[in-house]
């Protein structure tokens, strides 16, 4: 095997490979003495097929095997003999012209991850922002809950219906006259003015008594989930069965145990509990997010181009999709196309950051352990089908870069925790308005975990274009984006949960 270099200029490095075709023919003869023994061929004993019988059976597919083989015990060599940290899976290109018989001539072309030194870790400064959690919040928590929990009693007889008052119906959805499916249903609670139902059928309803019998005309969105129905106009006969009214629902033990606990007392503590755990969640993104500009500010480096490239694509794919979902989708846009080059920055600045953490875990142990491991394939593995989670665990057992991918967030987790542990915190009470603003001032987003990129700084492995990426926050904006909830397929009637 020879091995040329053609190509070292700042991060991109270029390789010409010669693959002898005696060491690949070596390799075939090496595959038919293995596989010999157990080939079956009428006429022969097992085990006695001649060599060259085998080969003239199942030479192509040896050839092609010898030559994968060869190819990356190449690029193996190329790497270690070379000292590379790859950022990314190298491109390899075979010669045209090549066949059997003939040497393999590769390209091999690679982009490598810079060198960084230790960054000294003394100095950081960091404000923690805590928002102490009030006893009029816990109650303005307790009453929201008691509030959303309506209790509905039935009213008092010829009561014509309100908005939020409750109605137990019956109905029959028809297309032309004739019933559709999903279209029918018996005894339905629906709350008058909760939009839960599709648009004009809840308004239609407002002044029905118990008893009534009604037909209504309502027109089916278009982007309705059944496609028989979508943008279609149709009729429902409903039948009024009762009529009830929201009683107020008091903040008190008795509300409490009919939650499943003890008391009010019980209550309290588990929302305090929740409004603080919803708090110090902002306070370590605050922190984090200072913690990433004192850090970025502080070092500068040459990235690899094709890692800023799979990062920017990340981030412009998700902007993309959410400019899809707005109001005017080409407005929305046109609005990121100006503002393209500032995401490629962003980009830029998460790949140098998600770096630098590597480099800085390493450098002081940080590792994620075998028991932190399994935890996270088995939480990765439930949103599988229970058939298919043993798949993904050996899928993810026997791909490194799928298990990088999967330990990435916490190993930055970790890495950040390390760094708040050196750092010099200076504790401040403020309100949740000033921690919300103080999050908000902060006009670049922190870098996104990128799990290929992190294990190649991480192992000095090539990383591959691989599955399944996490998802990334690009912007503010783009952290709200939420997926849309499935539509609600219980009865035709019931608007699509997206809508809401």
């Amino acid at each position: 095997m020879q091995i040329v270099e053609t190509t070292n200029e700042g991060l991109k490095r270029a390789y010409t490979v010669t693959i002898t075709a005696k060491d690949i023919a070596a390799r075939i003869e090496g595959e038919v003495t293995k596989i010999a023994p157990q080939v079956r061929m009428p006429g022969f004993r097992p085990g006695k097929v001649p060599a060259n019988l085998v080969k003239k059976m199942h030479g192509p597919q040896l050839h092609q095997e010898a030559l994968n083989t060869s190819v990356r015990e190449a690029i193996d060599k190329v790497v270690a003999d070379n000292k590379l940290r790859p950022a990314m899976q190298p491109q390899i290109d075979l010669a045209e012209g090549y066949e059997e018989g003939k040497d393999a001539a590769l390209t091999v072309s690679l982009e490598v991850l810079p060198t960084i030194a230790a960054p000294a870790l003394d100095g950081l400064k960091l404000d923690k922002l805590v928002v102490p959690v009030s006893d009029a919040e816990v109650d303005e928590q307790v009453a929201k809950l008691a509030a959303g929990a309506k209790n509905f009693t039935d009213a008092k007889k010829g009561k014509k219906a309100e908005n939020g008052d409750q109605l137990i119906i019956d109905f029959l959805g028809k297309l032309d006259g004739t019933p559709f499916d999903g279209g029918a249903a018996q005894d339905t609670a629906l709350e008058l003015g909760a939009g839960r139902f599709i648009p004009g059928f809840e308004e239609q309803l407002v002044g029905v008594k118990e008893g009534d019998e009604k037909t209504i005309t309502v027109t089916f969105p278009a982007d309705y989930p059944a496609d028989n129905l979508k943008g279609k106009d149709a009729t429902f006969d409903i039948t009024v069965k009762a009529v009830k009214v929201a009683g107020e629902t008091k903040a008190d033990d008795a509300f409490a145990k009919s939650l499943g606990l003890e008391g009010l007392d019980q209550l309290k503590g588990l929302l305090r509990g929740q409004l603080e755990q919803e708090t110090a969640g902002q306070t370590r993104t605050q922190m984090k997010r200072a913690l990433l500009d004192q850090l970025a500010a502080g070092h500068d480096f040459d990235v690899p181009p094709s890692m800023v490239e799979a990062e920017f694509a990340q981030i412009w794919q998700q902007l993309t999709q959410e400019a899809a979902n707005e109001e005017d989708p080409a407005a929305a846009l046109k609005e990121i196309e100006a503002e393209k080059d500032d995401y490629r920055a962003i980009a830029v600045r998460r790949v140098r950051l998600g770096l630098l953490l590597s480099e800085i875990g390493q450098a002081n142990g940080v590792d994620v352990t075998s028991q932190e491991m399994q935890m996270l394939m088995a939480q990765a593995a439930q949103q599988y089908r229970p058939e298919d989670r043993q798949r993904f665990y050996e899928y993810v057992q026997q791909d490194p870069m799928a298990a990088a991918q999967l330990r990435a967030p916490l190993y930055e987790d970790k890495v950040v925790d390390f760094l708040f542990d050196k750092a010099e915190v200076t504790e401040k009470t403020v309100t949740r308005d000033e921690l919300q603003a103080a999050i908000e001032a902060e006009e670049t987003a922190e870098p996104a975990a990128k799990p290929a990129k992190k294990a190649a700084a991480n192992k000095a492995a090539p990383a591959k274009d691989e599955k399944p990426a996490a998802k990334k926050e690009a912007k503010p904006k783009a952290e709200k984006a939420e997926a849309a909830p499935k539509a609600d397929k219980k009865t035709a009637a019931k608007k699509p949960a997206a809508k809401k």
